[in-house]
């Protein structure tokens, strides 16, 4: 049986492991804003300095993974379950996408190249809207 005191505990870690996901997950948004904003406007030329800030970039970017898997730890089984289930769904969403796109676009089926940035947004949206499914379906 799980006391009070574990359950608070529990919670405790729970919600350092959100604030810890929440601070890298930043991290490696600004990281980005500097690296591509750095390389475009601040220092467009300096090929060292965008070498740099890109491997930073991805370096901070292996933190917030390591810091989204402790948080998983942290989550109880239904909450991980949501959280599983709606990663599997924006990786397959990714992966569809993905390959759709580049498919299309080797056949001649495109008229403009479309960003990256397309598909994180896409992602992202995939992702928020299974989660809001989960909770709503188990809860």
């Amino acid at each position: 049986m799980n006391s009070p005191t574990a359950h608070k505990e529990q919670q405790n870690q729970q919600s350092q492991a959100t604030v810890r996901l929440a601070l890298w997950t930043a991290a490696w948004l600004l990281m980005m804003a500097i690296a591509v904003f750095g390389s475009e406007f601040l220092w467009p030329n300096n090929k060292a300095l965008a070498a740099f800030t890109t491997v930073v970039h991805f370096a901070v970017g292996i933190g917030m993974i390591l810091a989204n898997k402790h948080h998983l730890h942290t989550l109880d089984e239904m909450h991980q379950k949501i959280q599983l289930e709606a990663m599997g769904i924006t990786l397959g969403v990714g992966f569809v996408l993905g390959f759709s796109y580049s498919v299309a676009d080797i056949a001649g089926l495109l008229a403009t190249r479309m960003h990256v940035s397309y598909f994180a947004v896409a992602m992202a949206l995939t992702y928020i809207v299974s989660i809001v499914v989960g909770f709503r379906r188990y809860y």
